[in-house]
């Protein structure tokens, strides 16, 4: 029996199924066990930290791509995330690793915090980390030391993270304590080395990129080298920065270069930049550097974050923007919301409450504001559901129901009066009647969704009298937020609500909720818009990880949409329109219905 015969014995004792594992040559057999021995080690004492060392063209890239691909077979060896470091900053690391968790992309200190908070016993691998940092030279980004002391070193020293780092033959990573994979073979560097399109210069990563009939360069058909390479390039020639600015000031590159490269140029500020980029850019790194994220979405992206801040960079985006399956139509930064909902019966006019508590209506297509609606005294609306222009039932921050409505109109005032005082008084009398979410039916069919603590939810008509509503307890946990939506053809009321522990249900309110959620996640929905569309029923679920996730009701397929912004109160409208608002601002998406889910 040979040495690979006697390991595979060993670990499949404590792997089950390594047979299914990929084929690996020979001389990887020995270090793929060993690699194997430490995953799979279960008694509590092994070594948290591997480290996979060897010369360039050692195979250390394929040996963790091997065990990547049969990881899946055991809880032991189930791989949590896995992050290319190359050309990785400990910022845009941080973020890639916070997205791969399930957390939205963070910042370095809060993926720290959230990961402690993690009850998960997690692996992660780590590629190329001797390759990673970027940016000028002269600073710490640049230097995969940073990384490594900054980021990595912490997050190895919470007891539930386990990693396998590849880090070339550098020193990057205590060895003490560590398991330690040494591979043969490769070759050396040598200073003046061109054969890496990374020390290429400027000049010859530039000659390789075409051009447009008119004479500019085309970056949507520049080599890949050129597109990763080219501003690192830029930042070590010795021409006063003029590469660099030629970069930076070419909105096709900003569309198409290395997204990771272009975050760390653009964190030093001692480099000039035209208009708004370095805000603009800030904005939408976090997504840029998603390596999902192809040309299309990044000019979409960047025509988002520059919408309301750079007009000429937004403007010269917006042919491309548009191409994608959804764009920016206006912004308002400067409109801080907390709560909208469209004006049933006007889908032009959207209702919001300010975060100072004024309720003022606005057009849908522009942004411009209508009219002032005012508002109850010392209000602070967190949610609102509308039952025509003048009238609501308002969520306040303390929890407490109340009605918003004309003098001259006591029908709309005893209707939405009597609604708060039931769940007022239901609230006195029991902790768990308090309300916590209010949604509304839509710009059609007005109505009043509220949720309470003890995760029930209430469905109330605002066009016809009710004297109780339709209830019924949907959730284990309480409930966050609420949308509704009447299907007239159909005859049917179909509520959505989230709720604490991340599940999103529906409810079609004549019988029983659905058996399962729409959909269960490690996060919370913090906002919830329901529609019927030209495509069919349409539910919008915006997360606190940074995304916005599209339902088609009738088929259950799913498309997810990156925020730019934090979203606390949503709105969806038949034609298409996305309007998210926060404290940070007031935002319209268009939506292309029609392909949204080929």
């Amino acid at each position: 029996m040979n040495e690979g015969e006697q390991h595979a014995m060993t670990v499949g004792a404590a792997v089950p199924d390594i047979a299914s594992w990929p084929p690996l040559d020979d001389e990887k057999q020995a270090a793929a066990g060993q690699l194997l021995d430490w995953a799979a080690d279960d008694s509590g004492t092994g070594r948290r930290l591997c480290l996979v060392r060897g010369a360039a063209g050692s195979g250390k890239s394929q040996l963790l791509a091997w065990f990547l691909a049969g990881s899946t077979g055991h809880p032991r060896t189930t791989v949590h995330a896995t992050v290319l470091a190359e050309g990785l900053t400990a910022e845009t690391f941080a973020w890639e690793l916070g997205r791969q968790l399930g957390y939205g992309p963070l910042s370095p200190a809060r993926l720290l915090d959230r990961v402690s908070q993690d009850e998960r016993p997690l692996l992660l691998l780590v590629a190329d980390l001797h390759r990673s940092g970027a940016g000028p030279a002269d600073l710490s980004a640049a230097a995969p030391a940073t990384l490594a002391a900054g980021l990595l070193e912490p997050l190895l020293s919470l007891p539930h993270v386990r990693a396998a780092v590849e880090i070339g033959d550098s020193g990057l990573l205590p060895a003490d304590g560590a398991e330690i994979i040494d591979l043969v073979g490769g070759r050396t560097a040598v200073p003046g080395d061109h054969e890496s399109p990374g020390k290429s210069s400027f000049t010859e990563l530039v000659t390789t990129v075409p051009h447009t009939p008119d004479g500019r360069p085309d970056w949507s058909r520049a080599p890949d080298p050129a597109l990763r390479h080219i501003l690192d390039a830029a930042l070590r020639t010795d021409d006063e920065g003029a590469a660099v600015r030629s970069l930076l000031a070419d909105p096709g590159f900003l569309a198409h270069g290395s997204a990771t490269a272009l975050t760390a140029t653009l964190a030093d500020e001692r480099i000039p930049v035209p208009g708004q980029l370095r805000q603009v850019w800030r904005r939408a790194a976090p997504e840029l550097t998603a390596y999902r994220t192809d040309s299309a979405e990044r000019a979409a992206l960047l025509h988002t974050a520059a919408a309301g801040t750079d007009a000429a960079l937004a403007e010269y985006l917006r042919p491309l923007a548009q191409r994608h399956w959804w764009s920016a139509v206006w912004a308002r930064p400067d409109l801080p919301i907390a709560a909208l909902a469209p004006v049933p019966g006007d889908e032009r006019r959207l209702l919001t409450a300010d975060v100072t508590g004024r309720i003022r209506s606005y057009d849908m297509d522009t942004g411009a504001a209508a009219e002032s609606a005012g508002s109850p005294p010392s209000t602070r609306p967190v949610s609102i559901a509308p039952r025509d222009a003048g009238s609501a039932l308002l969520l306040d921050q303390t929890g407490v129901l109340l009605p918003l409505v004309p003098e001259d109109d006591p029908i709309a005032g005893f209707m939405l009066g009597q609604i708060a005082e039931r769940h007022g008084a239901a609230a006195l009398a029991d902790d768990a009647a308090q309300v916590t979410a209010l949604g509304n039916g839509g710009p059609r069919s007005p109505y009043a969704i509220v949720g309470d603590r003890g995760g029930n939810l209430h469905a109330w008509s605002l066009s016809d009298y009710q004297d109780t509503p339709r209830s019924f307890r949907v959730h284990d946990q309480p409930v966050t937020a609420a949308a509704c939506l009447r299907l007239t053809a159909d005859d049917l009321t179909l509520t959505f609500s989230a709720a604490l522990d991340g599940s999103v249900r529906m409810w079609e309110t004549s019988g029983d909720p659905m058996p399962v959620p729409v959909e269960q996640r490690g996060c919370l929905a913090t906002a919830l818009a329901a529609t019927d569309t030209s495509v069919g029923p349409v539910l919008a679920v915006a997360w606190n990880d940074a995304e916005l996730h599209l339902w088609h009701v009738s088929s259950g397929r799913m498309r997810a949409l990156p925020l730019l912004h934090a979203c606390t109160t949503l709105a969806l409208t038949s034609e298409g329109l996305v309007l998210a608002g926060s404290p940070e601002g007031l935002y319209a998406a268009r939506l292309r219905l029609d392909g949204l889910w080929s």
